[in-house]
């Protein structure tokens, strides 16, 4: 079984990216993000309403992250602090040596390969430093958008689950993309 250690915290680079921890100055990003039902409407939880909202978000991420449970990073351009996205890995199974990774990217920063970039850089992570052996990406059937840029990070989809959650008065698909380790290309 896998040792889950993420201290000191690792803030990871790309050529044109930043990703670091969030903290409290994340918060009206945090709030623009989680509170958006556009950038919400594929994801089965409730909207952020209030900056305390946003402040409960940032707070469970690190609680994750100092209890080695699950980590996140705020996406952010080289040279400037403001937060554009979220990227993580969570639900991490070390005994299986695989875990699920996520993100959430401001609707105005979307189709600038900003994810993808993100995405290889978090892999790396993940399958080095966490010595993952598989990572998957859970997402709605209908997010196109990710599911292309899944595709396009080398990610295959394993299943589609017919209504399998329960959210909000409504049976939700779920679609499980993964990558294993042998088949990461840096």
């Amino acid at each position: 079984m896998l040792t889950i250690n993420f201290h000191p915290f690792k803030n990871l680079e790309t050529e044109r990216l930043l990703l670091r921890r969030l903290n409290k100055d994340d918060v009206n990003e945090v709030l623009e993000l989680r509170g958006n039902p556009e950038t919400m409407k594929f994801i089965p939880r409730p909207l952020a309403k209030t900056k305390e909202d946003a402040m409960v978000h940032i707070d469970m991420i690190e609680d994750k992250i100092v209890n080695n449970v699950g980590i996140n990073w705020a996406i952010t351009m080289k040279g400037n602090p403001k937060m554009l996205g979220i990227i993580g890995h969570y639900r991490i199974s070390a005994e299986n040596h695989r875990c699920e990774m996520g993100y959430m990217i401001l609707p105005q920063y979307q189709g600038k390969g900003i994810v993808s970039e993100a995405i290889d850089v978090v892999l790396e992570y993940g399958f080095n430093d966490l010595q993952m052996h598989s990572i998957e990406a859970i997402i709605d059937p209908d997010n196109t958008a990710s599911e292309r840029v899944l595709q396009k990070n080398g990610f295959v989809k394993e299943a589609h689950i017919l209504e399998n959650e329960l959210y909000d008065g409504k049976f939700w698909d779920t679609v499980i993309y993964s990558i294993l380790k042998r088949n990461f290309r840096k």
